[in-house]
């Protein structure tokens, strides 16, 4: 007995003895991480919104980490390719997803679109910003209730685009038809950017537009902004006003940025990550940058994060149940 029970001790000890060694081992890896380039898959083509976005953050992780952050560009499947790859990585921290309002979109939107946001571990909220109502200047439209009027007066007769179906842009008009009642047709495209050129000749008259895409043309007199769609008003154009301001009284819908990390990776990476993004998004010269793109920073912790994407997701699918938007 005196044997045997020395043998488990002895067992025990060494068990413990690896325990305490994995634990260490991960705690000086975390500490010593990154160690080699880091890739963050952005989901969209470059040039766009998010990629800005991702790009403001790798630049400054970059910097502080001594390891270049590779934004990776994977376009596809309606951002649904690069966010398949992004779960399916090695959940070690050297690959992390650029996550949008189009995520949570997705998961709400396609029965099945490769992944769920349980295949994630989130890191940070990162900026969080509004969409602009833009018409073509011969909408003779001055204001949101002016538009809806004219759409009431011509039912089915203006268009808006979008960058495809089941985009931010179409989702908010839907939403916008819905809480309006009036009967606008939707005309998807295949990316912002042909929407708005159409929009500029005249082709459609309103488009839902980013901040980042629209105002250049807001400026230069060849779109004219209504409102923009979010809670608050943007510091790129202050003197807008919301939709919800503008008589349509609860609407509010905002196009966000996340970072996120395959589910599993370790936790004091997610912890390091974390702490990064909070000191980047309190930088003057980052603060500003993306005030030049008409978005906010916007830290959140991983748990608040997470709570907001359920939130987000949840919001999303009550929209496409009242609107019945469905994807071919």
């Amino acid at each position: 007995m005196g044997l045997s029970g020395s043998w488990y001790g002895t067992q025990w000890m060494r068990a413990g003895a690896t325990l305490a060694l994995a634990v260490l081992s991960g705690s000086v890896g975390a500490q010593a991480y990154p160690t080699k380039p880091v890739r963050m898959i952005a989901p969209f083509p470059a040039g766009g919104s998010s990629d800005l976005v991702a790009r403001i953050l790798a630049q400054k992780l970059g910097e502080t980490f001594g390891q270049q952050i590779v934004v990776d560009n994977r376009p596809g499947a309606g951002a649904n390719l690069g966010t398949q790859i992004a779960a399916r990585a090695a959940p070690d921290g050297y690959t992390l997803l650029l996550c949008s309002v189009t995520t949570t979109i997705n998961t709400a939107l396609y029965k099945n679109p490769g992944y769920a946001l349980k295949d994630f571990t989130p890191i940070s909220r990162l900026a969080i910003g509004p969409t602009a109502l833009v018409v073509h200047p011969s909408v003779p439209a001055k204001s949101v209730l002016e538009l809806i009027a004219l759409a009431k007066a011509r039912p089915g007769q203006l268009n808006y685009g979008s960058g495809g179906t089941g985009t931010p842009a179409h989702i908010i008009g839907e939403m916008f038809k819905y809480s309006a009642r009036v009967n606008i047709t939707h005309v998807p495209y295949k990316g912002t950017g042909q929407s708005v050129n159409d929009l500029i000749a005249g082709q459609i008259q309103i488009v839902f537009a980013s901040m980042p895409v629209s105002f250049p043309h807001m400026k230069t007199g060849r779109l004219r902004a209504l409102a923009v769609t979010g809670a608050k008003r943007t510091p790129l154009a202050p003197d807008m006003p919301t939709i919800a301001e503008s008589g349509v009284p609860g609407f509010a819908f905002d196009s966000w940025w996340g970072l996120l990390a395959p589910a599993g990776t370790p936790a004091a990476i997610i912890n390091k990550l974390t702490a990064e993004a909070r000191r980047v998004l309190q930088l003057e010269d980052v603060k500003a940058r993306l005030a030049d793109l008409g978005v906010d920073g916007a830290y959140a912790t991983p748990t608040d994060f997470g709570n907001f994407m359920r939130a987000e997701a949840e919001k999303v699918a009550k929209i496409i149940r009242e609107t019945g938007i469905r994807v071919e």
